[in-house]
């Protein structure tokens, strides 16, 4: 990965760790250049993950794109684990990490690759047709969120295509469990396993 992109992506705001952030790199540009197509992420948060994703795009000649409201998961709120003041619009109370992700984007020089979709993924989702390579599923850890998730977008990658999802923890004392059946939904339906590291899981489309 350019290291310039590289120290962008871990100066970012976000919850991924550099040994995931790598994978996910690695394992997005290795779906890029054996299926083709472009990747998609839900859950931009302040465009940690996107700067990764983005260096892969970069490098196999596509484009990544990001899909997030930007007010915010459920786990991102007033009270919660992963709540960050800083990220609160103070004229409205409200989350808005758009305005840290279009600095960092800006910042790491990835305008050209990275897209913003701003709004919820489900409704996006109804009105998508194009096949996807790479799909990243890190947005909302509620079930239903994660599951409505899946629904609305697995069926875009094409067999050869890879699944990624963040935050899977096979055990409740670890984490979240939403995330983990996600991933055990997606085995049943056509993915195999591809590669883990720390808590992301990557799979490939068999059938």
């Amino acid at each position: 990965m350019d290291p310039r992109l590289l120290e962008a992506a871990r100066s970012a705001k976000g919850f991924m760790p550099d040994d995931e952030g790598r994978a996910l790199h690695d394992a997005a540009l290795a779906a890029s250049l054996s299926v083709g197509g472009p990747l998609l992420e839900i859950g931009t948060y302040c465009g940690k993950s996107a700067v990764y994703l983005g260096a892969a795009a970069r490098a196999a000649g596509t484009i990544v794109f990001t899909v997030d409201h930007h007010r915010g998961s459920e786990e991102n709120q007033s009270g919660w684990e992963h709540h960050d003041t800083e990220v609160v619009d103070p004229l409205t109370g409200r989350m808005d990490t758009l305005p840290y992700f279009r600095r960092v984007i800006e910042g790491a020089e990835l305008e050209d690759v990275v897209v913003a979709l701003i709004g919820y993924s489900v409704p996006i989702a109804s009105a998508w047709q194009t096949p996807l390579a790479f799909l990243f599923i890190d947005g909302g850890h509620a079930l239903d969120v994660a599951m409505a998730d899946f629904e609305g977008w697995a069926k875009f990658v094409p067999v050869g295509g890879t699944l990624a999802i963040h935050d899977v923890f096979e055990h409740e004392s670890e984490g979240g469990q939403a995330p983990f059946e996600v991933y055990r939904r997606a085995l049943a339906e056509g993915f195999e396993d591809l590669n883990s590291v720390g808590s992301l899981r990557t799979l490939v489309r068999s059938s």
